[in-house]
Order: C-alpha cells, then sequence, then structure tokens
C-alpha cells in the first residue's frame, strides 16, 4: 500500500533521473502502530541516510496511536526531526489513519505535514509545542487543516510528493514534481525503505495484545512442558514466546501487579492438572488470570474484555481439559501406561506431609504418602497406586512390599 499510489510514476523517471544526475531523491518510510525505540531508531537512521545521500526531502508515511518512549527520548527525536538537513514531511494515511498522543509529536517537528481524507489528529495530553495540534479531542483532515495544523489535505501518498514541490522550508525550494504526459508526477527516484524481519517481529510484541498473547501461550507451554519428561518443540517454542513477551512487556508500561497475578494464575491451574481434575485451585486460578489481565496495562493501552475472556478462557480449557487429557493419555501407553509405574523407585524432591513432589523417571509428579510417618526431601519412595495425576507412594523401607518379606 505504501508503494502503490508511487510506484508506476517513480519507475519510469528513475534511468533519466539518474542520467541527469540533477535530481535528488525522495525518500519515503512507514511508521505504524504506537512509536516504540524500533521506530525511533528507524526514523532516526532514515534521516541520517537521508542526510548522507543528500535527498531532496524525507516523507513519513504515518498511522500511529500514541508514542512508548519515554519523553526526554521523544524530545531528542523531534529535535532531530526540526533541525534534519534533509526536510523530513509528515503524511497522515492512508484514510482510517491518525495521530494521537505522543505521535501528534512528529507532525509538530515535521517541515510539511499532510493528511488524508478519513484521518484524524489529535488527543495529546501534553501542551503546544508548535502548531496547534495539542487538543482534548481528534481533529478530521478537515478540522486540522481550518486550524492550521497541517499544510495540505492529499488523499494519497503520490499526490502529497507532488504537493511539496516549490514548498519553501528552511531557506530552500523543494523540488520533487514535474509536468508529464499524465499530469504532475515525481521529478526524481522515490525510493521505499522498511523495518527489516527482526524488527518488525520486535515492533509487533510491542503491541499489548500480543504481548499478552505470547506470555500466555509461553507460560502455557512451558508448564505443559514441566509435566512431560525431557525437552522438546513445546519448551522451545514457549521459552521463544516468552522472550517476545518479555520485549514487548519491558518497552510498554507493565504493571507488575498484574503480571504477578497472571503467573499465579497459571500455576493455580498448573496445580489442578497435576492433580488430574479440577478444583479449588482452578477456581483460584481463574480469577487471577482476569483481574492480572485487567490490571496489565494501563489506560488507553488496556486490553479489551473481549480479549481476556476469550484469551483466559481458553487457557482454562488447555489447562484443565487439553492438557489433562494429554497427560493421561501419554501415561496410558504400554510403555508407559500406569500399571508400570506401581512398583518404580523415586526420589522425594520436597518433603511429603502427606503431599508433595516427587521425582520418576526424569519427571516431576505430585505425590502423597499413604504412611502416617512423613517422607523427608531426598527421601528414596516407591509408587504403590495413582489417583489421577497424583502417585500414591511409601518409602522405600518400612512400607507394605518390604513387611512383606
Amino acid at each position: 500500500m505504501l508503494a502503490g499510489s508511487l510506484a508506476v510514476a517513480a519507475l519510469p523517471l528513475r534511468a533519466g533521473a539518474q542520467a541527469a544526475g540533477t535530481n535528488r531523491a525522495v525518500d519515503v518510510i512507514e511508521l505504524s502502530g504506537r512509536i516504540d525505540p524500533i521506530q525511533a531508531d528507524f526514523l532516526k537512521r532514515s534521516m541520517a541516510a537521508a542526510a548522507r545521500s543528500d535527498d531532496e526531502v524525507l516523507v513519513v508515511q504515518l498511522d500511529s496511536g500514541g508514542a512508548l518512549v519515554d519523553q526526554a527520548n521523544l524530545d531528542t527525536l523531534t529535535a532531530r526531526m526540526a533541525r534534519s538537513r534533509v526536510p523530513v514531511a509528515v503524511w497522515v494515511g492512508p484514510s482510517g489513519s491518525r495521530a494521537y498522543g505522543g505521535a501528534t509529536r512528529l507532525l509538530e517537528a515535521a517541515a510539511v505535514v499532510g493528511m488524508a481524507q478519513g484521518t484524524h489528529v489529535g488527543r495529546d495530553p501534553r501542551g503546544p509545542t508548535g502548531r496547534p495540534l495539542s487538543v482534548s479531542r481528534s481533529l478530521s483532515a478537515g478540522e486540522a487543516k481550518a486550524r492550521g495544523a497541517v499544510n495540505v489535505v492529499a488523499p494519497t501518498l503520490g499526490e502529497f510528493v507532488v504537493g511539496l514541490d516549490d514548498t519553501h522550508v528552511g531557506g530552500r525550494v523543494l523540488s520533487t514534481a514535474r509536468t508529464g504526459p499524465r499530469g504532475r508526477e515525481p521529478i526524481g527516484t522515490v525510493r521505499f525503505a522498511k523495518l527489516g524481519i527482526l524488527e518488525r517481529v520486535l515492533h509487533g510484541a510491542a503491541s499489548p495484545a500480543v504481548a499478552y498473547l505470547m506470555l500466555m501461550v509461553g507460560l502455557l507451554l512451558v508448564v505443559f512442558e514441566f509435566f512431560t519428561a525431557g525437552v522438546g518443540l513445546a519448551g522451545a517454542v514457549g521459552a521463544g514466546a516468552l522472550v517476545l513477551s518479555a520485549y514487548g512487556l519491558a518497552v510498554l508500561p507493565t504493571s507488575l501487579l498484574g503480571l504477578a497475578l497472571v503467573a499465579v494464575g497459571v500455576g493455580g491451574l498448573a496445580v489442578d492438572v497435576q492433580a488430574g481434575a479440577p478444583r479449588s485451585w482452578t477456581v483460584i486460578g481463574t480469577l487471577a488470570l482476569l483481574g492480572g489481565s485487567w490490571r496489565l496495562f494501563p489506560g488507553g493501552l488496556a486490553l479489551s474484555w473481549l480479549t481476556i475472556v476469550v484469551v483466559v478462557g481458553g487457557a482454562v480449557l488447555a489447562m484443565v481439559a487439553g492438557m489433562a487429557s494429554m497427560l493421561r493419555a501419554r501415561f496410558s501407553t504400554p510403555t508407559i501406561g500406569r500399571e508400570s509405574m506401581v512398583g518404580r523407585m523415586g526420589e522425594a524432591t520436597t518433603g511429603l506431609d502427606p503431599e508433595g513432589t516427587v521425582r520418576l523417571g526424569g519427571a516431576l509428579w505430585r505425590a502423597r504418602t499413604n504412611r502416617a510417618t512423613p517422607i523427608s526431601s531426598g527421601g528414596s519412595v516407591r509408587v504403590v497406586a495413582i489417583d489421577g495425576l497424583l502417585l500414591e507412594v511409601e518409602p522405600e523401607t518400612g512400607g507394605a512390599k518390604d513387611a512383606g518379606h
């Protein structure tokens, strides 16, 4: 979409412009979503590259609901835009795009600002620092033009670039268009740049919904891997999801209380998964997940209740029904069946008084001693029965099996 309105006009002109050697290029970049450190750095690099190439103008296509960078970094970014050797022009588009909150600071610092019909700007909580963009409500393209907030209303990116021609900026006159057989068209090469693959992935992870989803998926997969022997695909995918989530949560204003409640919620569900049936911990875990999800991000970044209900409902269903079924199936196979586990020896990883955790065959299990005497951590135990996913064990010595010898 970014290149669509210009590609046809720009391609026939590249050879002629380069042969003449007199027409400077126009660089175009796209900033979408909230302005995070990835996009702020991309804009800085683009300004530096435009200066090295001595370009005519750097055009930023903007569609942003705000900024995630702190105030100091945003001030530095806008200051660099304002004093850039190559003028920076910002176009809010296409139709349906917006520039809200901290994103309006980019418009204030730009040399030229344009908007497409059907776009909106405003809702900046700060006081005005230049153009009168800081308002308590959003402005349409027509309203912003009438208030002097933008220079031009251009329906497409191509028309905005062409419209920059003969614009006076910082003592120079921009030359971006000429009259051709099909009317006004870009005079020089129009180059498009975008974020790299890794940068796009990290930028996507800085979205509240994506960061939250990656957090939940990562926790569920890691818990599943914890209940199974060895390290497999689920653990690797879960770890990757948690890494992406960690980046997003670090960039976003995340509530530590909300994050802790989410962790408690998943842990509560895991307790009943080990027990093999939904009990009180399922209720506690579900409530903690709902509360933690609601508190995870503040204000305008808060997750919608629809997102929370769908994700939490899916997590509870996966933990209580899906995961428990998979674990039962895993330990009902001929090679690792329930009967084969009875009589096997394991080691208590915590004290059993009467319940605790034991290690058996490389996996951790919830266990309950069938003797009144507690079993200390590190003691050898023998499996005598299985209740769902809860092992009933006895000490290696002094148990019923020994008593029969």
